[in-house]
């Protein structure tokens, strides 16, 4: 059994009905966007920068599309039981984080920090879509490599120059000197931190060209593929044409045959 079912995020099988596996990809990222909205919702509650009557409308309709979800795939599936057995965790949900229970029970502070967890699960289930988009080409290597250098970048020069007081600070400027931008906001002021930030220049100029480069490449790939697919289809239409007249062809000459005879 994959980890998946274990988790109960397995989602639609791969040798389910074609309406299934349709609507199930059809549903992921309008529940990506659920997944995502759960922490955003969290801070501002937190932070108490949302009134309470909008925090109880966006429970319920992370609550809707759990359950629009849940029901409309358990409809499509072959195997009912077997999809509700692979994605228990929508159960779970559906069944103790309806927001009418929550003002009978002294524990809706944990269900919405259970929510949190769901929250990565769901973009876990998710990822795999997104790692087949950012694997073409080597971009999401490129993205991953940017990514640590930036965060590695800032806490090197949060370290080797006092001006840049803190951690984020650092990120921030690594990420615009890697970009070449430069805002001039945050900015090294003694001579191992503007060595470093010439050396990360360099290094982002290098970095900014392959990652304009694999962009470019995955927007070509993907017309290049839909040109080879025409290519293909075309191929498959004349071959089959070229057929059907060796098949007239041969039925003349054998009535022509037949005619001589």
């Amino acid at each position: 059994m994959k980890i998946v079912h274990l988790l109960g995020i397995a989602g639609v099988d791969s040798h389910e009905k074609p309406a299934a596996r349709l609507w199930g990809r059809r549903l992921e990222w309008p529940i990506m966007f659920v997944a995502l909205w759960i922490p955003l919702q969290w801070y501002l509650e937190e932070t108490q920068a949302i009134a309470p009557l909008l925090a109880r409308i966006g429970d319920w309709l992370v609550w809707l599309a759990f359950l629009t979800e849940t029901t409309l795939l358990s409809a499509l599936v072959r195997n009912k039981r077997a999809y509700l057995r692979g994605n228990w965790m929508n159960l779970v949900i559906i069944v103790g984080g309806m927001p009418l229970l929550w003002q009978f029970t002294p524990l809706v502070g944990l269900l919405r920090s259970f929510r949190l967890v769901l929250a990565v699960m769901i973009l876990t289930r998710l990822s795999k879509s997104v790692r087949m988009l950012l694997s073409r080409h080597q971009l999401g290597n490129t993205l991953a490599a940017a990514f640590v250098t930036m965060v590695m970048s800032g806490v090197i020069v949060s370290r080797i120059d006092p001006s840049i007081g803190t951690v984020w600070d650092g990120m921030w400027w690594a990420w615009t000197t890697m970009a070449t931008v430069g805002y001039g906001d945050v900015v090294p002021h003694n001579a191992a931190g503007r060595l470093f930030g010439a050396l990360l220049i360099l290094f982002g100029v290098v970095l900014l060209s392959l990652l304009t480069a694999n962009l470019a490449a995955f927007f070509i790939g993907s017309d290049v593929a839909k040109v080879e697919r025409d290519e293909k289809e075309a191929d498959r239409m004349l071959k089959d044409i070229s057929a059907r007249l060796e098949r007239i062809e041969r039925r003349l000459d054998e009535r022509q045959s037949a005619k001589d005879s």
